[in-house]
């Protein structure tokens, strides 16, 4: 079941930067393991070269965006920011260690197959297709925002659910899981609907304000953040249906698990430092947590990070740098947020949400 947010958001400009191409081969173009084919795995190659290259949508608020003084922000851009901490166990100026490369819809698998990124941290679907082999070849790390997707209207247009789209021109951007879902409800409900494709979310955003289309579809908390940014935002409402599950997360290439392990358990170590109350401000008084179980976690006993080829107290260092899972969540997205995105299904699995972390052993 999906649970419902109330969203609420304030407007913000976006500008792009790019990042240098990174051409070494992907383990993902021979379909076998980096040590079936003698080929380094990518944290070797992102160690030697001494930065990260992550892979950002850098246009929406709350998620990933850029200011006008090129810095990056957001809930995907802290996830580059965990993973760089655990990779070069550093939590001083991380963002000297990582280059953020912004990339459409259409543009991201190719950019993550080909090499010239190490991951993506943006608003990509975990579906079937992208993580099977005889797919796309990806691997899928653990989620990091539960979404759906949701459609965005003119007040002007009359229209109060999905049914009031028969007839109707809808922006919709390419070569994503929203244009799919749009087709399968449309087909499944006997609506025909028009649908004006983009490239990308800003000018399908900006077809809807020139009223290209009376409607937008995305995934909700970003329709959500695009509205703040219209001229009349109140001239446009968010429909309560749901079209689909979206389960948002960073992405690698399949057939090296010492990389994709990595990003896993960054992901996953930012889940469990919540639920063990792990915060930036309490991680060094944690380390004499006699618990043994916090003391395996942040590396003050065992081989942790070791496992992973990764420096034992690399959970130490993500925490530093970017505080715990919710720290993340409620500084971009929530509370503390313009956006003010409730957690719902977004919470610990111990407060009735899906955020859950295998054991730390």
């Amino acid at each position: 079941m999906l649970l419902a947010v109330t969203l609420s958001v304030s407007a913000l400009s976006a500008c792009t930067t790019s990042a240098p191409t990174d051409t070494a081969a992907s383990p993902a173009a021979t379909g076998e393991s980096p040590a079936a084919t003698g080929v380094a795995s990518r944290l070797d190659t992102i160690i030697q070269r001494g930065k990260l290259i992550c892979g950002v949508e850098g246009t929406i608020p709350g998620f990933s965006f850029v200011d006008s003084s090129g810095k990056y922000s957001g809930l995907d851009v802290d996830v580059c920011r965990a993973i760089a901490a655990a990779v070069f166990d550093t939590s001083a100026d991380i963002d000297s260690k990582i280059e953020y490369r912004n990339l459409d819809s259409t543009a991201r698998f190719p950019a993550l197959a080909s090499g010239e990124v190490d991951v993506l941290s943006r608003n990509t679907t975990w579906t079937s297709s992208r993580d099977a082999t005889g797919g796309n070849g990806f691997d899928f790390a653990p989620t990091s925002f539960y979404d759906g997707q949701g459609i965005l209207v003119t007040k002007a247009s009359g229209i109060k659910d999905l049914k009031g789209l028969q007839g109707k021109s809808v922006c919709v951007e390419t070569g994503t899981t929203t244009e799919l879902n749009l087709a399968s409800r449309t087909k499944e409900i006997g609506v025909t609907v028009n649908e004006v494709k983009f490239q990308d979310s800003n000018a399908a955003i900006a077809a809807f304000q020139e009223g290209r289309c009376e409607a937008f579809t995305s995934d909700r908390s970003q329709l959500a953040a695009k509205r703040t940014a219209l001229p009349n935002p109140d001239d446009a409402v968010l429909i309560d249906a749901v079209l689909s599950k979206e389960p948002l997360g960073p992405v690698t290439v399949n057939n090296d698990s010492k990389w994709s392990d990595v990003v896993k358990f960054t992901m996953y170590a930012l889940i469990q430092a919540e639920e063990f109350g792990i915060t930036q401000a309490n991680v060094a008084e944690k380390l004499k947590d006699p618990n043994p179980d916090i003391q395996n976690f942040l590396g003050v006993q065992g081989e942790l990070g070791k496992q992973f080829g990764l420096a034992n107290d690399y959970v130490v260092k993500v925490v530093e740098a970017v505080g715990n899972y919710g720290e993340v969540y409620e500084r971009n997205v929530g509370k503390g947020s313009d956006l003010k995105i409730g957690r719902g299904p977004n919470n610990l699995w111990t407060n009735g949400g899906l955020m859950y972390s295998p054991p730390f052993r």
